[in-house]
């Protein structure tokens, strides 16, 4: 057992009321969530990248954020196969980190996921004032339908939320193929660099590209989700390494063709300050409206709300696992008949849907989650790493090309992340360590005398444990 923390008997029945419900997705699912967590970050958000550090700026992140993502889609590829539990990165985190470090990363993730909701409702309440739909001059109403329907979904069943959630991205795809096809014959690589007065491919030199970096995340924040399935996937030996992977694939291909197409299209001083950027990119490639523009602009709503919908399943599977386990208050890892945790997808939806009509402060949010994201990505990372090389004989189903090279190159850009988002927003940072500072305290003074060992992300360690202290 790990030093510095005490275990709690609980009943026989204590995991009995606290199960997931098993098979319920295939890797070609999987992959649709990994795409659903991203795909809000395709049609908006990445653009404000361009002002920050130029189209060039912007480039050079977004290269070098696709670099850290798909090295860090590879080592968690291999961790999730290794290790399939639905603590995910707390539960990698844990093996190799002891409980303070699997509690830190696990944290850091809550921390983005349940941030992250609310900050999307605020973009789908303005989306929908921006369309004029429903006759809304104020959006609130709009965050609590969308808390209220898409947890409900989440509480009827993961099967069903699942199928929903990838027809609802299939839309949102379909809708990026549409602006894609319709961008290539309006590409002018001359308007990539025509930001007014500011002329060059690095036009704020490096600092403007540092700081675009929080921009470049926005193309495949979350994809990270994958392995929460873990414990409700057909076969997470071989579903979640092709699952991650190929979601990874896929958000490649759309952030490298919106990248390019949309400010060659329009122009990157049209995009670098709007809110909603394919659409406005159609408008000033075509002048004017179209149907590609209103088709783009509408369906770019299924976007935000795949988004938000999946992100719900993430959140509410690291607080499953963190509460089962312990580290956070038990009660709220209990499932229902339908084997879903219906505490873990109401607490923190009632606390987004605060947030979101409190601050109405969308890119505030975000780049709280960011900052948490960003964190997670050094403690997985250091966890791949460290596994390697303590672990070289843990049965590994997948292994990452090239391995801690690999994951040790992704915990660079990931540090790199974490300063960028200083340079960004100040607040958002110190807020999100405010967060992170107040659980560590929790976790110090109460919860690790209380953990769970039947917990299986607990173990998981705990055999490790006693097979290191045999050697």
């Amino acid at each position: 057992m790990a030093k510095h923390v005490e275990y709690e008997k609980v009943g026989h029945d204590y995991l009995e009321h606290r199960q997931l419900k098993r098979g319920a997705a295939g890797w070609v699912l999987l992959a649709g969530l990994g795409v659903s967590y991203v795909i809000s970050g395709d049609f908006a958000g990445w653009n404000f990248g361009i002002a920050q550090g130029g189209w060039g700026g912007l480039l050079v992140a977004t290269v070098l954020m696709a670099t850290m993502y798909t090295c860090m889609v590879f080592g968690l590829a291999e961790l999730a196969a290794a290790l399939p539990v639905a603590g995910a990165g707390y539960g990698f985190a844990r093996r190799a980190l002891g409980p303070l470090g699997g509690f830190a990363t696990g944290i850091a993730i809550l921390i983005e996921y349940a941030i992250a909701p609310a900050a999307i409702s605020v973009f789908i309440g303005g989306y929908v004032e921006t369309l004029g739909l429903f006759g809304l001059t104020n959006s609130w109403p709009v965050y609590l339908v969308c808390f209220l329907v898409f947890v409900g979904v989440h509480l009827y069943g993961v099967g069903e939320a699942l199928r929903l959630m990838f027809v609802i991205t299939g839309v949102a795809v379909v809708a990026l193929l549409a602006f894609v096809i319709g961008m290539i014959p309006k590409f002018d690589a001359d308007k990539l660099f025509d930001l007014a007065g500011n002329d060059g491919f690095l036009p704020f030199g490096i600092t403007g590209a540092l700081g675009a970096l929080v921009y470049g995340i926005w193309f495949f924040l979350a994809v990270e989700g994958v392995p929460l399935a873990a414990e409700e996937a057909r076969d997470p030996k071989r579903d979640m390494p092709r699952g991650i992977i190929g979601a990874m694939v896929a958000l490649l291909l759309f952030a490298g063709s919106i990248l390019v197409l949309a400010p060659g299209g329009a122009g990157s001083e049209v995009l670098k300050g709007s809110n909603n950027p394919l659409p406005d990119a159609v408008r000033a490639a075509y002048g004017g409206d179209t149907l590609l523009a209103q088709i783009v602009n509408y369906v770019g709503l299924a976007g935000l709300v795949a988004s938000f919908f999946s992100i719900i399943f993430a959140y509410s599977r690291q607080l499953f696992a963190l509460s089962r386990a312990g580290y956070l208050p038990r009660w709220l890892s209990r499932t229902g008949k339908r084997k879903t945790p219906y505490l873990a997808l109401i607490v923190p939806g009632a606390i987004g849907f605060t947030l979101a009509s409190i601050t109405r402060d969308g890119a505030l949010l975000i780049n709280i989650a960011v900052f948490g994201a960003a964190l997670s990505y050094v403690l997985m990372m250091v966890s791949h790493i460290v596994l390697r090389i303590r672990e070289p004989e843990l049965e590994r189903p997948y292994r990452t090309p090239g391995g801690a090279v690999t994951t040790g190159i992704a915990l660079v850009l990931a540090l790199a992340a974490v300063v960028a988002t200083f340079f960004v927003d100040e607040l958002a940072a110190g807020i999100t360590a405010g967060i992170v500072v107040v659980a560590l305290a929790y976790f110090w003074f109460y919860s690790r005398h209380h953990l769970v060992a039947s917990a299986p992300e607990e173990e998981f360690a705990a055999i490790a444990q006693a097979e290191r202290e045999l050697d």
